[in-house]
């Protein structure tokens, strides 16, 4: 086509009215935020999970603008049907909301909020419709009629040739077509795209500074990349670069994977007209994988899914704190200066975050809930624990339900002061942690158990020397002292130490006294403080499970 002919085959293409770009500008102003403040977004696809990796970028994205007093928000790029899973939008959104991310603006279970919507990009199509026309009224886009079977075969044909593969130079060989052929074509209802007219040439570079991996220096795009595809909905690079403008995002944070598309990215700005917002390339998460190390896959690793995460009970707070670890190596140095302190006080410096990727590290991340659940009080646990049972262990929500505050005071042991306990990760591990509050013992295995440890016989002895002596009024120093009185009448020593210094003037050590009652009330080798159980339990409860085990273990 001639310059001349370049409005007349927009016009053939779109023949109805549509917005300008300039009315566009109108519609969606520039935002009034104060100096210094960004608007980011988390746009995600509804073809499939939510990703980890998904949820670093919106956690982080969303930090970066609350710090600045700026604005996030969520849109959803829902243009590649052909991909979209049923209610993958709504699980987007469960997943989000779970974890504590929050938007200004965007879509949400109740409709959308904010007035630079739509915030669905299948509900922007003439929008993106617009720009196209005015980029081909322009001569910078324009129409090509390639099957998919034709560009696979050029496609072929450069690889055999070990040429770069793609549309562009003799091989964009729609991209100067006659206008008298594009009027045929249309006519005979051929199928189409719209490409962009590339301006770039491959001997060039392009210099970007990027928030995250600093100064970039890039190939420039010489391709006629897809802006519209057969169906009329946009690719990504042409969405995204409308979305972002009209939205007025001031810092797109993404993925590394995108960097490649960076060029063609930075070109469609120049195009256009925009202004081109800070980029900020996150770098993957990674996982070990022999001697080598890959990003952490859907398709291979559950721990790449949220809903992961959900299922077993890892407080959202701990993955979000274990995020910040991998984000940003700073973290680990405030949060020891700052035990009690929101993740909300850490300032992220865009600098400071990761540039090569961080590996996944499972048992640090456990380490990690450990610490955020050992921080909470025993109502915080009580109600997250609930929330978690009544959605995957209804059982389980039925004993906290039956009596919140029996609940509460198990959850309480160990629980405050300067030394909590760290022995919970997950509300999965809780009706194993908990269960012999509200079921006892079973047997034989409880007996197995003791009988690793003694002779039955000298465990019946503790058993029923601590039935003798049980009063469940004493306090806990009078408790302990019972207890100490027991080991002495029954030949064990006052402490590990004593006994090691005569091992054959004992049957062992207080704390051998102490592990059979354990056993014989809980079938637990590992537990809160004996005093707290028994205190719990109550004194009924306790008689019956000693008087019950002997009974048993004749």
């Amino acid at each position: 086509m001639k310059p001349m002919e370049y409005k007349t085959a927009a016009e053939l293409i779109w023949p109805g009215a549509l917005p300008t770009p300039l009315e566009l500008e109108e519609q969606y102003p520039l935002r009034k935020l104060a100096s210094g403040a960004i608007v980011t977004r988390f746009a995600p696809s509804p073809t499939g999970f939510l990703h980890l990796g998904g949820l670093f970028t919106a956690f982080i994205a969303g930090r970066l603008a609350a710090q600045t007093g700026g604005l996030f928000y969520l849109r959803i790029e829902d243009t590649d049907q052909k991909r979209e899973v049923e209610g993958g939008t709504e699980a987007i959104l469960e997943a989000l909301r779970a974890f504590g991310v929050t938007f200004d603006e965007g879509t949400g279970e109740a409709g959308e909020r904010g007035s630079y919507g739509p915030y669905k990009q299948s509900r922007r199509r003439e929008i993106y419709t617009a720009y196209a026309k005015d980029l081909m009224e322009r001569g910078l886009a324009y129409p090509c009629f390639c099957t998919e079977e034709e560009l696979a075969a050029m496609r072929a044909e450069q690889e055999a040739k070990g040429l770069t593969t793609g549309y562009y130079g003799k091989w964009a060989v729609h991209r100067d077509l006659p206008l008298a052929e594009v009027r045929e074509r249309l006519e005979q209802g051929q199928p189409y795209t719209v490409r962009l007219r590339s301006p770039g040439d491959p001997a060039r570079s392009v210099i970007v500074e990027d928030l995250v991996k600093g100064t970039l220096t890039l190939p420039e795009n010489h391709q006629d990349i897809v802006l519209l595809k057969a169906d009329g909905l946009p690719t990504y690079h042409l969405a995204h670069a409308v979305d972002d403008h009209l939205m007025r995002t001031t810092h797109v944070i993404r993925g590394d994977e995108w960097l490649s598309s960076l060029p063609v990215h930075l070109q469609l700005w120049e195009v256009l007209g925009l202004e081109a917002p800070v980029y900020a390339h996150l770098a993957p998460i990674l996982k070990q994988e022999g001697a080598s190390k890959r990003k952490l896959s859907k398709r291979k690793d559950p721990e790449a899914a949220v809903s992961y995460y959900a299922e077993r009970g890892v407080p959202p707070e701990a993955v979000l704190e274990y995020l910040l670890q991998l984000a940003n190596w700073t973290f680990e140095d405030w949060r020891r200066e700052h035990p009690d302190a929101p993740l909300t006080d850490f300032a992220l410096e865009p600098g400071r975050l990761n540039r090569s990727g961080a590996l996944f590290d499972g048992a640090k991340l456990e380490d990690t809930a450990k610490e955020v659940v050992a921080r909470m009080s025993a109502e915080e646990v009580y109600n997250a624990a609930l929330a978690w049972g009544r959605r995957f262990h209804p059982a389980f929500a039925g004993w906290l339900e039956a009596d919140p505050g029996y609940a509460q005071r198990i959850l309480a042991i160990g629980r405050g002061g300067t030394k909590p306990r760290k022995d919970i990760a997950k509300w999965s591990e809780l009706p194993a942690y908990i269960g012999f509050f509200y079921e006892e013992p079973e047997e034989p295995a409880t007996t197995e158990l003791v009988q690793a440890r003694m002779r039955l016989e000298q465990a019946r002895d503790i058993v029923r020397g601590y039935l003798a002596a049980y009063d469940e009024g004493e306090a806990a120093e009078e408790w302990f002292g019972t207890i100490r009185g027991l080991a002495a009448e029954l030949g064990y020593a006052d402490s590990p130490k004593t006994y090691k210094k005569n091992p054959a003037g004992f049957n062992g050590h207080t704390g051998d006294v102490a592990m059979v009652l354990r056993l014989v009330l809980t079938g637990r080798e590992q537990t809160p403080d004996l005093y707290e159980i028994c205190s719990i339990l109550g004194g009924s409860a306790v008689r019956r499970r000693l008087a019950g085990w002997l009974e048993v273990s004749r």
